[in-house]
């Protein structure tokens, strides 16, 4: 039940919506209350807000799981790369909770009871894991911060100056807070959650009252004296155009972060121009800043360039070029997890694996133009590990206070290049990326596809054509005996040969024992006297040589008569015995149908084969000319890690 009392200073009504706030501030004087049951005493005035461009306000409604909540605070908390806001939050159940809201990214987390002992602040480093709360927790930012402002209904006191010591964990899509502000710490568990997902209304652009604008600072820089714009509160950063230094907008005095550009220093010209504005992906977003990185490996620098885009509802995206290859790149919200205990391991998020691509241990930027919402400067460092799964990529950047993992996707150049109206033509890409699409993926899946489509229609023809050819039928079998010195010519019985047989095949086995024998076969169409000739030779040697054995030759053969036409036929044997050798020979004559032969069949698969076998082949050489990038480069055969 809401308690209402009146502000001691102004005379204002005061409403506590929720029991567990013994803190508001006045909304006409700011005064901060305190709650002694029906009395509210004062205890000092609250600093003002720092204007943001936050779409969310005090009274702003929503409604997470089903369950409708509200708005009725908010802290606002200051530390080295920005402001992010913590906004109190009042649900139907009389749950309260608190949505972070920083950089666009929003998180919903709980007051949570944990009866671990919390590790020391001082004892965690980023990356680092532990369990906690019957979870694995992966240290991702640890932050040294002050509370600067606050408003509405809080369950604490806040005030300008207050420390607030806080360690940020990751466990997949879960999210914790370790609040070291408080003794004992507080632990806050919860998940990150997306704008349109908590269906929020009654937001700033709708108030019915003018909505405050925020004035653009305009100044010129301190190192050459060229004008320099920072649209809101949230730009803590901006880099000169004309000279490359790097203001600090937060200062009243515009501190310079970082020196302008030495005369020898290259300065890179962005592709996309400082507000360009385009859509991507159907979102609008304008380029607000531009800046290049660079790396060193085995003695060679490698740099490529990062643009800051503004989206909609104070959302980020960023774009990446390198060697004219671009990827859209999104920060995740919920980043895979164990994230950080093996890099060069695989890594799966979202039910897809990645594997490892390069880790750079020191990624240094080094020129800044435009606006961006931390303290970035020239000669700041990072380490990136990459992960590829084409066409997306993950990357792990971290310091020693904060880790981050985003996700970029591919995109071609003339997509950018409409995307943002361009009158020129982009680059053509130089070389192959990390996660540059296969252009062999697609097209090997197709003829894959078309090849098994006609073997398995060759399949189905090969076997039509063996059934209806009715082969391997025997039609006759006669034994023959050959004699000596001189043998006349014999004649076989009599078979028939249906429409179906085309080819006849005729089988002699005999019992040569180290000899030989010439068979001259004619076949013979009883009816029309057709005939066709066939002389064989069979010669079978075998015996000992020095303890081992040997032979040569065959007591078998065969012989195929091809295109015969159905009818009533014989054979006649006209045989040749050795001289050397005059001995009888025993011989056994099969005559069988020839079925469908499998040499055209065999021929049609291999040519077939030809042309899964050329993409794969090209496939292959793409990803090998690929993975000749990354820390885990195909090695030649004839390489050798030892010197001579």
């Amino acid at each position: 039940m809401a308690i209402t009392a009146s502000c001691p200073s102004c005379g204002a009504p005061v409403v506590f919506q929720s029991a567990s706030s013994v803190f508001a501030v006045c909304a006409y004087c700011s005064s901060t209350l305190v709650r002694h049951d029906q009395n509210l005493e004062d205890i000092g005035k609250m600093a003002a807000l720092v204007e943001d461009r936050s779409p969310l306000q005090l009274g702003t409604e929503g409604s997470y799981k089903g369950v409708h909540f509200a708005l009725i605070g908010r802290v606002q908390i200051k530390y080295e790369q920005g402001i992010w806001n913590e906004w109190h939050l009042l649900f139907d159940d009389m749950r309260t909770g608190w949505l972070s809201e920083a950089g666009g990214e929003y998180v919903l987390t709980f007051a949570q009871f944990v009866p671990d002992a919390l590790p020391p602040l001082d004892a965690l480093k980023i990356g680092q894991r532990f369990v906690l709360a019957s979870q694995t927790w992966t240290v991702s930012n640890i932050a040294q911060a002050e509370c600067i402002a606050g408003q509405g209904e809080l369950p604490f006191k806040v005030g300008a100056g207050y420390p607030v010591a806080a360690v940020d964990l990751r466990n997949g899509a879960n999210f914790a807070t370790l609040d070291y502000s408080e003794t004992p710490p507080l632990m806050f568990i919860g998940e990150a959650v997306e704008f349109a997902a908590l269906r929020l209304s009654n937001l700033r652009q709708g108030m019915g009252s003018p909505e405050k604008t925020v004035a653009a600072q305009v100044f010129r820089c301190p190192s050459c004296g060229s004008p320099m714009t920072a649209r809101s509160p949230e730009i803590l950063a901006v880099g000169c155009v004309a000279c490359g230094a790097v203001v600090d907008t937060a200062d009243r005095n515009y501190q310079v972060l970082s020196k302008a550009l030495g005369s020898r220093d290259e300065k890179y010209v962005p592709r996309l121009a400082l507000g360009s504005q385009g859509k991507l992906d159907g979102r609008p977003v304008e380029v607000i800043g531009f800046l290049v990185k660079q790396c060193v490996s085995a003695g060679i620098f490698y740099d490529w360039r990062e643009y800051l885009l503004a989206g909609e509802n104070g959302t980020y995206r960023w774009l990446t070029e390198y060697n004219g290859h671009w990827n859209v790149a999104d920060v995740l919200s919920s980043p895979p997890t164990g994230s950080g205990a093996m890099e060069l391991t695989d890594v799966r998020w979202n039910g897809q694996s990645f594997r490892h691509f390069t880790t750079t241990p020191s990624a240094e930027v080094i020129q800044v133009a435009g606006e961006f919402t931390w303290r970035v400067r020239r000669g700041e460092c990072n380490r990136v590990v990459d992960y590829v799964a084409p066409p997306l990529l993950l990357s792990r950047e971290s310091t020693d206070s904060d880790l981050n993992w985003s996700q970029g996707v591919y995109v071609e150049p003339a997509e950018i290049a409409a995307a943002f109206a361009l009158k020129n033509a982009l680059p053509e890409p130089i070389g192959i990326f990390a996660n540059q699409p296969n252009p062999w993926e697609e097209t090997h899946r197709r003829v894959c596809r078309l090849f098994w489509r006609l073997a398995v229609l060759a399949v189905v023809a090969q076997a039509l054509f063996m059934l209806l050819a009715g082969g391997g039928k025997l039609l006759l079998r006669q034994d023959f005996d050959f004699g000596a010195p001189a043998v006349d010519e014999l004649q076989s019985r009599e078979f028939v040969i249906d429409a179906r047989v085309r080819r006849l095949k005729v089988r002699n086995t005999t019992s040569l024992d180290n000899n030989w024998i010439g068979l001259n076969l004619t076949l013979v169409d009883k009816n029309s006297g057709n005939a066709w000739p066939a002389s064989r030779e069979l010669a079978y040697y075998y015996g000992n040589d020095g303890g081992e054995s040997w032979s040569e030759g065959n007591r078998q053969d065969e012989v195929v008569f091809p295109d015969i036409p159905p009818g009533t036929y014989y054979l006649t044997v006209d045989p040749d015995l050795a001289p050397e050798k005059p001995v009888p020979v025993h011989d056994r004559m099969e005559v069988m149908s020839v079925g469908a032969g499998w040499s055209n069949f065999v021929l049609l698969l291999i040519f077939l084969a030809i042309f899964p076998i050329f993409t794969r082949l090209r496939h292959a050489a793409f990803e090998v000319r690929r993975w000749a990038e990354s820390d885990h480069a195909p090695v030649a055969a004839d390489d050798s890690g030892d010197d001579d």
